[in-house]
């Protein structure tokens, strides 16, 4: 019993002395077998630290490359893309034989310094542009403040837009406008939607109660719906505006012009009605496009400390056509030259017959005694 006590007492003791070892000395590492190399300390337990965001890089917020946007990728953007039943080659021939209408039923500009100078104009605009096919420009012999381009690049400026513009960046904003009419080939696109609709009425005239029979009706009734190629949608004329500004701007030209021009016309048709003529009333941007427009220059075009306003060749070929406009206008109103005049006019200027020399004659019939015969 006794050695039982001193042998649990003996445990105790040194139980004792390990504790109080282990409090006074460092924690020992254990023991590393000879030729490792021995482990790093281990660091305290963290929650992981999240990685900082990255600053969004400026490409972000440009526009995307080859985007309608993209002012340095013109010529390299599809811009007219969308459902469209024309290729470009009947695109063209359709807009040859449009063309060939417009020149049999108006008086083109033959002059030859006139001519050249605003398809020069023109031509470096389709340069600047995203245009897939050529274009040809003429001069009709008009005095409406109006310029059309048909399907194909077949462009008219009217005598009457050149006469009304004070700047040649003036001339240009309106152009580069109808230039995008056809790089964003808003004809042939109206013209398919109009297709598109024909072809969806068909089924509705088959099954209604006359079958086949009503769809010969349909087509000798000719119904289909007209299709125009110089009146577009709101969206096309606002896609118009903004490759417009662009083309503008990448030939040289101040794109500002542009707004101001119409700014001008539509304060002229406030002070005298009747300016605008009606094929040009609704051609116009409103309020709102102009608003837009000039929101578009601030964003996306990059201030230049240069921009062409006007060159003294536009000045010239102005003057030059306005004495061809006098002139031809004189020559239809010089003297002796056969007029037509109406049944009225004719009545009008007609001189009352008189029956006699008598100052006091009337006019009026007289009753006279017939001769008495030998």
């Amino acid at each position: 019993m006794k050695q039982l006590l001193r042998h649990i007492t003996g445990l105790l003791l040194a139980t004792a002395l390990c504790a109080g070892s282990a409090l006074a000395a460092p924690q020992s590492q254990p023991p590393q077998d000879q030729g490792q190399t021995p482990a790093p300390p281990q660091q305290p337990a963290t929650p992981p630290k999240t990685p900082p965001e990255q600053p969004v890089p400026q490409q972000a917020q440009v526009s995307p490359k080859n985007s309608k946007e993209d002012v340095e990728a013109i010529g390299n953007r599809n811009v007219g893309k969308g459902v469209n039943f024309y290729s470009l080659e009947k695109e063209i021939a359709l807009g040859k034989q449009l063309a060939q209408e417009v020149e049999r039923s108006s008086k083109m500009i033959d002059d030859p310094v006139v001519s050249e100078y605003v398809d020069r104009v023109g031509q470096n605009l389709v340069r600047n542009s995203d245009a897939r096919v050529p274009f040809t420009i003429k001069v009709i012999d008009s005095d409406e403040v109006n310029a059309f381009a048909l399907p194909g690049g077949f462009f008219y400026v009217n005598s009457g837009l050149i006469l009304r513009a004070q700047e040649e960046s003036e001339l240009a904003g309106v152009m580069a406008h109808e230039i995008s009419h056809v790089t964003a080939r808003h004809g042939t696109k109206q013209a398919t939607k109009g297709e598109i609709l024909q072809l969806a009425t068909i089924p509705l005239i088959l099954l209604g109660p006359g079958g086949w029979a009503g769809y010969g009706i349909y087509q000798g009734l000719n119904l289909a719906i007209p299709l125009t190629y110089l009146k577009f949608s709101r969206d096309a004329e606002r896609e118009a505006d903004f490759l417009g500004l662009q083309y503008m701007y990448k030939a040289g030209y101040d794109p500002n012009a542009y707004v101001t021009f119409f700014e001008r016309i539509q304060a002229d048709e406030r002070r005298r009605a009747g300016t605008i003529p009606k094929v040009f009333s609704s051609h116009p941007p409103t309020p709102e496009r102009i608003a837009m427009a000039q929101k578009e220059i601030a964003r996306i075009l990059p201030a230049r400390q240069e921009y062409i306003v006007t060159t003294s060749e536009f000045d010239q070929v102005k003057a030059r056509l306005r004495n061809i406009m006098f002139s031809r206008k004189t020559k239809e109103n010089e003297p002796g030259k056969p007029t037509l005049r109406t049944r009225t006019e004719q009545e009008k200027n007609k001189k009352p017959q008189t029956t006699g020399t008598d100052p006091a004659d009337d006019g009026r019939p007289t009753l006279k005694r017939r001769p008495d015969s030998p």
